[in-house]
């Protein structure tokens, strides 16, 4: 079939607007992920005299670098719309995130919808695969404290060991809040046939927009985290309402991300900008960990029960287009979430002004020693 003029226009309009986007993000990565490096190189006297004030510099230095990848996609028109329990209500208090994956985007669009959430970005911890260590963003991972963790069955333990060390090491010395993770242990295209196969096995659940969750991770997070006092015991109080401020894990909030026609969107898409616009749907439950089971069985039913909760949650999405309403309601309430431009701006000329500072910095270095 012939390609029409203007077929033609749309197609080379869009590939100059992959590679402009990519050329982009290139000099924003350059200029960014250096200077937050610099930064705290060069605070690391205030490290030593008021550890404090340090990692709030760096809280607010990293939650800016997720800014900026949020606006990758924000200016291409990939939007979040929130449903379910507001998170915002709990956004001070330590809670542990869990999320279904599809994809790379899926962390993406995390970094953008929690923009807004008061402290959370700064004073979060992400759980994420081993392989992201390698990629552009991995310094700044390990400098702010995440985990990474290594997938499969010869690792799983001692995985699991590393995990509560650097828990115990790193959490709560650097004000840790909100702790993210995928509990699928990977994306559900990989995963989708090994999960359904072993669900037939023992008699569970036949998923399709989701799999079954691994439970080490979480088993860990909640027994190095959770006050003891906290865990299965019946200390009053409703998941929305702001508690007065108390020690060790409050909340799990239970995080399903779905998208326009179960098509997700992976991180060379939030990068080129090739798809049209999308709006994700982020749907949150907000769960007291006071009704969390400590007990491994337990945990595990628990765990898989929200799981089989996520699945008919995209079950009735990609049937009806919205989430169901919550119970004893009729009607279920979208928020759309939005970032500002200026603020945005604000940032990236923030990175590009840093990065040319630190040039001229080097420059002006060299020749005074060469």
């Amino acid at each position: 079939m012939a390609v029409t003029l203007e077929q033609a226009q749309r197609v080379g309009y869009t590939c100059l607007k992959a590679l402009l986007r990519f050329a982009f993000m290139v000099a924003n990565n350059l200029v960014a992920i250096p200077s937050y490096v610099l930064y705290l190189i060069v605070l690391q006297p205030l490290r030593i005299l008021d550890s404090k004030s340090f990692w709030y510099i760096e809280g607010v230095l990293f939650k800016w670098l997720l800014a900026m990848v949020a606006s990758w996609g924000w200016w291409a028109g990939y939007t979040v719309v929130e449903w379910g329990d507001d998170v915002k209500a709990v956004s001070e208090d330590e809670a542990m995130v869990l999320v279904n994956h599809q994809a790379t985007g899926d962390v993406c669009t995390l970094m953008m919808c929690l923009q807004d959430k008061g402290t959370v970005v700064r004073q979060m911890m992400w759980l994420m695969d081993h392989i992201f260590k390698y990629t552009n963003f991995g310094i700044v991972s390990l400098i702010h404290g995440d985990f990474f963790i290594r997938q499969g069955r010869t690792h799983r333990d001692q995985q699991l060991v590393l995990l509560k060390e650097h828990l115990e090491k790193y959490y709560r010395s650097r004000n840790r809040k909100w702790i993210v993770l995928f509990p699928e242990g990977g994306f559900l295209r990989k995963r989708r046939e090994t999960s359904q196969a072993f669900a037939k096995k023992n008699n569970l659940p036949f998923l399709k927009h989701v799999t079954l969750p691994r439970i080490g991770a979480t088993q860990v997070i909640l027994k190095t985290l959770v006050a003891p006092q906290e865990n299965g015991t019946p200390s009053g109080g409703d998941a929305v309402r702001k508690e007065s401020k108390s020690k060790g894990l409050q909340w799990v909030i239970d995080t399903t991300i779905a998208y326009p026609k179960a098509e997700p969107i992976d991180i060379q898409t939030w990068i080129l900008g090739y798809r049209q616009p999308t709006v994700t749907h982020v749907h949150y439950r907000i769960f007291p960990v006071k009704d969390v089971p400590a007990e491994p069985e337990a945990l595990t039913n628990w765990l898989y029960q929200r799981f089989i909760e996520k699945e008919d949650l995209l079950t009735h999405f990609y049937e009806t287009g919205a989430f169901p309403p919550p119970k004893g309601q009729t009607k279920a309430i979208s928020r759309e979430m939005t970032l500002s431009n200026l603020w945005l701006v604000a940032i990236q000329s923030f990175a590009f002004l840093s990065g040319g500072m630190w040039y001229c910095l080097f420059q002006y270095l060299y020749h005074c020693l060469f």
